[in-house]
Formats: C-alpha cells, structure tokens, sequence
C-alpha cells in the first residue's frame, strides 16, 4: 500500500483501537474489531501492545507486506512467539499444539489489520461527503480468482444509507480485496441509464453458523465468511453500545448477588 494512498481516516481509526487478547479468533468477533487490536494465540498484553505499534507504523507510514515483515519477524522471534509450541486453552483448560509466528500469520496480520483500517477509513470519509456522493459502487480487487457471490455483486449501485453495506462493505472475508468506489448522482443516474450497473440489492440467501467458542447462533448472508459481516466503519460505534450494555447487565448481576 503506497504512501501516497493511505488515509489519515484509517490511521486515526487504528490508533484508536485498544488491545483485547484472545486465545482464538472466534474469541474476539466482529465489532469488537474495530474497538480493539488482536492477535490469535498472542496472551502477552505487552507483546501485542509492541505488535500494535508496529502495525499503526505500517499503515502511518505505507508499508510494504515485505518492509513490516522484515521489522515484525525479529520481535515475534526474539519473544518466542514463533513456530508450534503447545499452550493451555484458557476456555477448555487443553494443551493444544497451536501455530504462532510463521510466514503465513504475519501475512495475515498484515492484510487484515491494512485492509479494514482501510475500510473503516473510507466509511467515515463517506459519511462526511455523501450529500455530494451518494452512491456506492460494488467493484472487485485484483485477485486472480474471484468469490462467485462476490463477483456477482460487481456493479451492485445502493445509495450509501442502504442496510445492505452495514454487512457488505469490503472487504467480506480472509483475503477478500472487493472495494467501493463513491459516486455522485448525476454519474449514478448515467452509469444505470447505460445499464450498467443493478441498483437494487443482490437476493441472496442465508446460512446459519455456530461460533463453537460461544455457542452462539449467527445468520450470514452468503458470499460472506464468518466474522466479516460487518461494516468496520459503522462497527466501531455499534461495539460501544454493546459494550455498555454488558457492563450494565453484570453490574446489575453483581448488585442482585449481593442484596
């Protein structure tokens, strides 16, 4: 991701994020993404707080997956987080060999926390400029092969209040590099009288999923993997809410418990 291109938006989402770590990547769900930073497996608060930091330089300063991985690489080594060591579930209480450092995490790492900064970046510029551009485009990424439900949701043209971004903005699972282009009216109204664009919402259907580490029941649309459906933008502010009534809930618990 070049210097050039990164948006103050998405740093300043980043930084705003606290750390929250969690033993898998079921432990810490959607929304609660865009509140707080996390690494699967990574317990060391101070060891993700330093992970953090590098990461916020990526995005400040640009980086290249190769340029990050050079600087990440050396700290997750010199901390032992590296390679498959067997650690303790703390849900289950297991020893349970697991993967940490490798190649293929940092990679992850990397794309996951660039591409929704991104995506968090864009909705806020959105929101700020949408009486000029109301439009949102669905586009695809580069990828060399495409999600067939995401590729038929190329050209889907919504105005940018539609429920259907709050669980379809890109990007909409592991690698996923669709993207949003925003669009004024007058080109809105050429691109469908051209007809080429649909601009009503992709029918698709629903599945249902089981976070086995919750045992909570979600619906998600197809064409999106478990986790991503959500809007990292809109999610911020829905995890506070969230938040809050979990607080509240257990302080009420605390106070029955002790009348």
């Amino acid at each position: 991701m070049p210097k050039d291109i990164v948006p103050k938006e998405a740093l300043d989402w980043f930084k705003r994020k606290g750390i929250e770590p969690g033993f898998d990547y079921r432990d810490v769900w959607r929304e609660e993404h865009s509140n707080a930073f996390t690494v699967a497996k990574m317990l060391n608060a101070d060891l993700l707080v330093e992970v953090k930091q590098l990461v916020e330089g990526a995005i400040e300063s640009g980086q290249t997956f190769e340029q990050f991985r050079d600087v990440l690489k050396p700290l997750l080594v010199k901390s032992g987080w590296w390679g498959i060591q067997t650690m303790v579930d703390p849900l289950t209480g297991d020893d349970k060999p697991v993967q940490l450092g490798s190649e293929g995490r940092i990679k992850t790492i990397y794309r996951t926390n660039m591409r929704t900064a991104r995506a968090a970046g864009q909705w806020e510029r959105i929101e700020r400029t949408k009486r000029a551009l109301p439009y949102l485009l669905y586009q695809l990424g580069p990828s060399m092969e495409h999600r067939i439900d995401h590729a038929n949701w190329k050209g889907t043209l919504l105005p940018v209040d539609h429920e259907w971004w709050t669980n379809h903005m890109p990007p909409n699972g592991w690698g996923c590099k669709c993207w949003i282009r925003q669009v004024s009216r007058v080109e809105a109204e050429k691109l469908t009288n051209e007809n080429k664009v649909t601009t009503t919402a992709p029918e698709g259907g629903t599945k249902q999923w089981v976070n086995k580490r919750t045992g909570e029941v979600e619906v998600l649309p197809e064409g999106i993997e478990p986790g991503w459906n959500y809007n990292p933008g809109k999610g911020r502010q829905q995890a506070l809410q969230d938040d809050l009534i979990k607080k509240e809930i257990k302080m009420r618990q605390t106070l029955s418990n002790g009348v």
